[in-house]
């Protein structure tokens, strides 16, 4: 499998929220490294840097589902494939557990060993997020 077709494969198994499928994409010592203190896990009172397998599965699986109350909707613009690194740019769009509305640009770069993502990094617009998930609001946790 080349890398471009196994890092879509990544993002199809957290798509799936199927939690073996998820488990079966990361490597054992797997990292995803946000923002410093990005408005997401400021809200949900998590890490920006999550390590190994169960917690970015559970991120995906439980913390998001806090944030995002009807799901995240992900509209890939581009990606863009050299040796064992995908990037993958992207628009978010979701209703938050608030009220508001998420509307957010993305870039994910995948480093890949063969089928599995061994490290995630991501970065975003982070005043944009802070500003939709907390608006004028001091920035602390939204959801339980």
């Amino acid at each position: 499998m080349d890398t471009k077709s196994a890092a879509l494969n990544v993002w199809a198994s957290f798509k799936s929220r199927d939690r073996a499928k998820i488990l079966d994409a990361l490597t054992d010592d797997v990292e995803w490294i946000a923002p410093k203190d990005n408005a997401t896990a400021i809200a949900l009172g998590v890490t920006d840097h999550m390590i190994g397998k169960d917690a970015i599965a559970n991120f995906i699986l439980d913390d998001l589902r806090r944030l995002f109350s009807n799901g995240l909707d992900i509209e890939p613009i581009t990606v863009t494939v050299e040796g064992n690194r995908a990037v993958f740019e992207q628009m978010q769009k979701a209703d938050l557990s608030n009220g508001r509305r998420y509307e957010n640009a993305y870039v994910f770069i995948f480093e890949m060993e063969g089928h599995k993502v061994h490290r995630i990094r991501e970065y975003m617009d982070t005043w944009n997020g802070y500003k939709m998930v907390f608006g004028n609001n001091t920035p602390d946790r939204i959801v339980g």
